[in-house]
């Protein structure tokens, strides 16, 4: 039943989708400039978090911009058709780590952390947003794209006492909405090898809030951003957004 929720979501949204993926699925693009943030007003958004120097554009050489902006809006149409969250479907906002603004959203995103540069002004901010009740989400990095030990190295800026759990399909998270019983099903973009997911918990306790969630060797939302364009089977993209959806509804009530 759930599987069929979100092929159906993605069926009723695929008509304006697909010529909006075509050409832009799994990350060649060049030069999308960046949107001005929407105004706060409570709405759920979804926020990208950028590092580095400030081009004002996405593209490929720029990391943590991949998959800006058609993953975060194709995502946000199947959160706001599966769920009452009601999310922004078309804006969606960047903030640096230590903009004050970002503190107004409880869940983050990040791409391609794996290559996340950090200055110790930025490690106090972000630190402090995650302490005060924030969630952020990693994801599509490996080993071949700036790999674990620079990520870590980056984290441990913020945290310096961090501890990384490796997860299975028991946790809550895999639960929070959609029922992922199995991540042997979690599909690969083009990563090799099976995906890793890890955590970052209050007080380093697996019993408390997690504060972290980390796609490692994978790339969730690739998918998102490829949905409807034909490049990989609707299967592959049903499970990415489960994922997706799951992740977000954890932020938001834990």
């Amino acid at each position: 039943m759930t599987r069929l929720l979100v092929a159906l979501a993605i069926v009723a949204s695929g008509a304006t989708l697909v010529t909006e993926a075509q050409g832009r699925a799994f990350g060649f693009r060049r030069g999308e400039p960046i949107l001005p943030n929407p105004p706060y007003d409570g709405q759920f958004t979804f926020v990208r978090l950028r590092y580095g120097p400030d081009y004002g554009v996405a593209a490929q050489a720029i990391p943590w911009s991949h998959d800006y902006p058609i993953g975060e809006r194709h995502f946000m149409r199947i959160l706001g058709e599966v769920s009452y969250l009601r999310p922004k479907m078309d804006e969606t906002a960047v903030f640096s780590l230590d903009d004050p603004e970002l503190c107004r959203y409880p869940v983050a995103y990040m791409a391609e952390p794996g290559l996340w540069s950090i200055s110790e002004k930025e490690a106090t901010a972000f630190r402090a947003y995650l302490l005060k009740g924030g969630f952020v989400i990693f994801d599509d990095f490996s080993e071949e794209r700036g790999g674990w030990a620079r990520f870590e190295h980056a984290f441990r800026r913020v945290l310096p006492d961090a501890r990384f759990y490796d997860l299975d399909a028991t946790h809550r998270i895999f639960h929070s909405f959609f029922e992922i019983n199995s991540l042997d099903i979690v599909p690969q973009a083009y990563d090799y090898g099976r995906p890793v997911f890890r955590a970052v918990f209050e007080q380093n306790d697996p019993a408390r809030r997690m504060i972290a969630m980390i796609n490692y060797n994978t790339d969730i939302s690739e998918y998102w951003e490829g949905a409807g364009s034909g490049f990989r089977p609707a299967w592959e993209t049903n499970e990415a957004y489960k994922l997706g959806v799951n992740y977000v509804m954890y932020g938001m009530t834990h």
